[in-house]
């Protein structure tokens, strides 16, 4: 079951719960974004670059991503837009070992940059779709 938990207004993050392991959920994500067309700049693996230093962080992935097509437009717009782009997802696992995949909401950079309407709006699709496990990749 995938549990949405927002609050634009403060925080403008969308936490999703996601099923199975982080990489798995990764892998899930990563897929997703080159099936839509989107670019990947970067995959980080944060836990990873933690352990290159001797510190211990719980499997956390963080993913860069975008369209030029999109974002272009967007910045030309609004400047600032900048500072939010590429987008951004955080899939990660939680104290309890559940796993998260973490987003900023489209209505969070409609506020945020007075906008008239949110951008992206496949977006909340697209991660309700990587946190879930029906979706099956190759």
């Amino acid at each position: 079951m995938v549990r949405d938990r927002q609050d634009v207004s403060s925080s403008g993050i969308v936490e999703l719960s996601a099923v199975g392991t982080v990489e798995e959920a990764a892998h899930r994500l990563e897929c997703l974004l080159r099936a839509r067309g989107l670019k990947l700049f970067a995959r980080i693996d944060q836990a990873a670059e933690a352990r290159a230093f001797g510190l211990d962080l719980r499997p956390t992935v963080l993913f860069l991503f975008g369209d030029a097509r999109t974002g272009t437009p967007l910045m030309q717009r609004y400047p600032g837009f900048a500072l939010d782009l590429p987008l951004k997802a955080l899939v990660w696992e939680a104290d309890d070992g559940s796993v998260r995949l973490t987003y900023n909401a489209p209505e969070y950079f409609q506020h945020r940059h007075g906008m008239s309407a949110p951008p992206f709006g496949g977006l909340a699709g697209l991660m309700r779709q990587a946190a879930q496990a029906s979706f099956a990749v190759a």
